[in-house]
């Protein structure tokens, strides 16, 4: 089997899991959008995987997203940013045509983004990321500090919040990883409670390759997956999510 055809196989294993366990909760798979994280894979698999019908992608580096767009900028596809975004950034996000970015939690970012949305006469799309593991390694915004970071980024028109994205703990204990995605769903049903302006969070974004059945449970719109469609990397996840100092 060539490596086009494995990703082609894997996309179809990866949304059998998706029925299978949205027929187990009653859920309709219709209600999950498919994200292929697509950090460190070639453009030309990534190509494979738009032409096969999945077109929402994320990447977690800019640099990744400069380096695959003349390739990929003529097949349709949605393209989200799902790693940790610096402000001398911006311009690049903006010119490479992101509709969302899933990894806002900081206020300094969301005002720089809104000079910036001005500045070119546009809107972005925004989820919140909470670290809902508390883990020092990872970013986010902690869990106690959400709701006043999307009443103040509320306020700044240019950004439209949709949801929130935490990266799941990485642990074999299904428990520990099930209660990170359980407090997201409640942020999120907290917050829209108290019916803030320009404020719906209908998205949740979370779970990855090992644990997408997990998330769906506890009420994933979104699940991140990568390694199950396009093969493991040289490194393992946590090493491109934990970006401190890199």
């Amino acid at each position: 089997m060539t490596k086009n055809e494995t990703i082609i196989s894997n996309l179809q294993d990866t949304l059998e899991r998706i029925k299978k366990v949205c027929a187990t909760i009653g859920r309709n798979p219709e209600e999950i959008k498919l994200l292929l994280a697509t950090k460190t894979v070639p453009a030309e698999y990534i190509q494979t995987a738009i032409q096969s019908g999945q077109l929402l992608i994320a990447e977690n580096k800019v640099q990744e997203l400069k380096e695959k767009y003349d390739h990929l900028k003529n097949i349709y596809h949605i393209n989200h940013f799902i790693g940790h975004l610096q402000t001398n950034k911006i311009k690049d996000i903006l010119r490479y045509d992101v509709s969302c970015i899933q990894s806002l939690d900081r206020l300094d970012l969301a005002k720089k983004l809104q000079q910036r949305l001005l500045f070119e006469n546009k809107t972005m799309e925004v989820l919140i990321q909470v670290n809902t593991s508390n883990e020092e390694s990872k970013f986010g915004v902690r869990p106690a500090m959400v709701t006043e970071l999307v009443q103040e980024v509320a306020h700044l028109d240019r950004l439209k919040i949709k949801g929130l994205m935490t990266i799941g703990l990485f642990s074999a204990e299904p428990e520990k990883v099930r209660g990170c995605f359980r407090l997201l769903k409640t942020i999120q049903q907290e917050i829209n409670a108290l019916q803030i302006p320009n404020v719906n969070l209908k998205e949740l974004s979370m779970g990855m390759s090992n644990d997408l059945e997990i998330a769906i449970e506890e009420g994933a719109t979104i699940v991140r997956v990568g390694t199950a469609i396009f093969g493991k990397r040289i490194y393992p996840d946590s090493y491109y999510w934990n970006e401190h100092g890199r």
